[in-house]
């Protein structure tokens, strides 16, 4: 039996439990720079041609963050194809049931390699085991996907914790904070971020009694990170605070969507602005912390991480071991590389699982340092400060 025939078996009893249990609406499918029939037939041409016979796929979770399409995918892509190769892809569209019939859809088009962007990495194990058994080497992609043959590609997610926590206490040493999670279901929320939080000083500034958590020692956490989910939270949360008698000094939101809900909110009550962390450096929040109602933003330069994963998928496509992988030179931004070299290093998951990975560096961003987004070409000074002088501590470097 060929292997894609067992791929198709396989994930057939996966999507029959999935929609039995699942509790959403209608999936919907992908993004694509190509439908799947013209990625198809790309890839048979390119074959034809004898120009290769890499075809590497991304299983996008939710296409419409606006990190995916403006920086990791053009970089996924062009990376792939002026190595040779052929590039598909498809949007889960925030459905788990969804992301299992990509991954069949996406390796039944010939993916030798799958880059996968997990939306809920304990569900899409079965699709991860699927993609193995039909041949192809899987990439998970910013998000830990607890499984011994992966290969891991993500920034320092402990880091950016890191640099979330190390500047807002910095600014704010002590006081009444406020923790806003991600959605539960991804380690970043749940593990990596708030370790790098404990190590920038906040677990031992609770324990001594120099800041109080108002919404309690896990913090809140925002389904699938959405900003309008962290609005309504944040309101909620603010309403409790004026109620009870206490200030709010500081805010820690884990990612950029989830800041823009706090802000929203903040707004949306008139309570002003207390300092307030982020982190991808989203256009949105650039402006914000241009105006002043963002705090700091750590920059993960997802051109880079781009790069890194398209290089990655052509050598594993040669069928290159990971121990022997090299990143070409030039291929990254010194400022952004990995720390340990241009080789993979072995990353032990939180489940005691080492895998191989390549682990980029972040960049703290707040007034202070706007000039290194702007100077990497990653937004126009123009677009950074365009709503500068409307926000309540406007940037000099916008002035």
């Amino acid at each position: 039996m060929s292997n894609r025939r067992m791929l198709a078996l396989s994930l057939s009893g996966v999507l029959a439990l999935a929609a039995c249990s699942s509790g959403g609406g209608a999936a919907t499918s992908a993004p694509s720079s190509a439908a799947p029939s013209e990625s198809a037939a790309a890839s048979e041409s390119a074959s034809a041609g004898g120009a290769t016979d890499c075809t590497v796929a991304v299983s996008w979770n939710n296409y419409q963050q606006p990190r995916w399409a403006k920086n990791d995918q053009p970089n996924i892509k062009k990376t792939v194809e002026d190595g040779g190769g052929t590039y598909i892809e498809a949007d889960a569209n925030l459905s788990n049931e969804q992301q299992l019939t990509d991954i069949n859809n996406l390796v039944g088009q010939g993916a030798k390699v799958l880059i996968l962007l997990g939306q809920d990495t304990k569900a899409v194990l079965p699709g991860v085991q699927a993609a193995k058994d039909a041949g192809a080497k899987v990439i998970a992609y910013d998000r830990l996907i607890e499984d011994p043959d992966i290969f891991y590609i993500t920034f320092d997610n402990v880091g950016v914790g890191k640099a979330e926590a190390d500047a807002v206490l910095k600014k704010v040493p002590e006081g009444n904070y406020v923790l806003i999670k991600g959605d539960p279901g991804d380690p970043n929320a749940s593990t990596f971020l708030p370790q790098g939080w404990d190590e920038a000083g906040l677990k031992a500034a609770v324990d001594g009694g120099k800041i109080k958590l108002l919404n309690g020692p896990d913090g809140t956490f925002t389904d699938a990170w959405k900003t309008e989910k962290a609005q309504q939270n944040m309101e909620a949360i603010i309403d409790k605070a004026v109620a009870d008698g206490n200030k709010i000094d500081a805010i820690l939101a884990e990612n950029d969507s989830t800041a823009l809900g706090v802000a929203a909110a903040l707004t949306s009550k008139s309570y002003g602005y207390p300092p307030l962390s982020g982190q991808d450096g989203d256009e949105a929040n650039l402006q914000n912390v241009a105006a002043g109602i963002q705090y700091v933003d750590v920059w993960k330069n997802a051109n880079e991480l781009g790069k890194v994963a398209g290089a990655a998928a052509l050598e594993l496509c040669k069928g290159t071991e990971p121990a022997s992988m090299t990143l070409p030179d030039g291929l990254v931004d010194p400022s952004v590389a990995p720390a340990a070299g241009a080789s993979p290093q072995d990353f032990t998951t939180p489940g005691g699982i080492t895998v191989k990975s390549y682990i980029l560096q972040p960049t703290p961003i707040t007034q202070e340092n706007l000039n290194l987004v702007v100077d990497s070409g990653w937004i126009t000074k123009e677009k950074l400060c365009e709503k500068a002088s409307t926000g309540p501590t406007p940037a000099a470097f916008c002035a």
